[in-house]
């Protein structure tokens, strides 16, 4: 499942691989796999997390497998299933789901947000609805489900918890997540760190409507002196957030973050081509404030 094509240039689309649990069709980015095996048996891990079926070892590698069926509430079946194995947020994780339907090219602009009647700022189950083939296919937030069985594997904010002290800066932070738990966590660190000035939007469409209002008032860059952003996103995705950034003659100078459960080595690949001026896997929280210092540092002398 080569996707090098699909995002090079950043264009607000991906691939997303229909899958189904009993008579529900959910949706994952084609991004975050690393391939589809047919079920295996599992090893139990004693008092896990019920959720965890246990864990098995393809190629010299452990990985966890946990039941989506399970994580949902839906009932179980007796049918093996199938293990879509994962990578994201530097960890491998197989799902166990029913079938695999298969792969459908789809823009940001198609997948609709959930209302809060789905998510809301504690609990996240879906990162989108897209209609496809008049079904409506659910994108799964795994990261949420991820993180709700082993909270450590989410944002490292104790990373943050001794900057505490630090002095306030007034650099205006442009921040696009879609996550409210995410965006809230995000903004939190950023605040204990010391940046005050944060405007927060849902997603890169949010983001770049922004940024042309400020450009059109003639003061983006004191507006604004980071960007930080998800890949992942609604309407517009990270990735054409950079590109259209990076190619507009102002706003090309103000330093641009990628901070996403998305990034690996071939990830990193394609925000470097966009321009991007630094990329970081979501845990590393600590990280994000230590690149922020630096970039506005070099281009503020703050």
């Amino acid at each position: 499942m080569d996707t090098n094509i699909l995002l090079e240039s950043g264009t607000n689309e991906l691939e997303i691989l229909e899958f189904t649990l009993g008579n529900n069709h959910y949706g994952i980015n084609v991004a975050k796999i690393r391939e589809i095996l047919t079920y295996q048996p599992v090893t139990p891990v004693p008092n896990s997390h019920p959720s965890v079926e246990g864990i098995f070892m393809p190629r010299d590698t452990m990985i966890t497998v946990i039941n989506l069926k399970s994580c949902l509430g839906q009932p179980q079946s007796q049918d093996e299933g199938l293990f879509i194995i994962t990578n994201f947020n530097k960890l491998n994780i197989a799902f166990h789901v029913d079938q695999v339907i298969g792969i459908h090219r789809v823009s940001w602009e198609e997948i609709i947000k959930p209302d809060s009647t789905l998510n809301t700022s504690d609990v996240s189950v879906s990162t989108g609805v897209i209609k496809i083939q008049e079904k409506l296919v659910v994108i799964l937030d795994f990261e949420s489900i991820v993180s709700g069985i082993s909270p450590e594997t989410g944002l490292r904010t104790n990373d943050v918890d001794q900057m505490e002290k630090r002095e306030r800066s007034d650099s205006p932070i442009l921040i696009a997540e879609d996550s409210p738990l995410l965006s809230k966590l995000i903004t939190d660190c950023l605040r204990k760190a010391g940046y005050v000035k944060l405007i927060v939007t849902n997603n890169g469409q949010e983001a770049w409507d922004k940024l042309s209002e400020f450009k059109q008032q003639g003061n983006v860059l004191d507006k604004v002196h980071c960007i930080i952003t998800d890949i992942e996103m609604p309407q517009m995705d990270g990735h054409r957030l950079t590109k259209l950034a990076k190619t507009d003659d102002v706003i090309k100078t103000i330093p641009l973050i990628i901070f996403s459960s998305l990034v690996n080595e071939e990830m990193k690949r394609k925000g470097e081509q966009l321009g991007a001026d630094a990329q970081l896997t979501k845990p590393e929280i600590g990280q994000l404030v230590a690149a922020i210092d630096d970039l506005i540092e070099k281009t503020q002398g703050k």
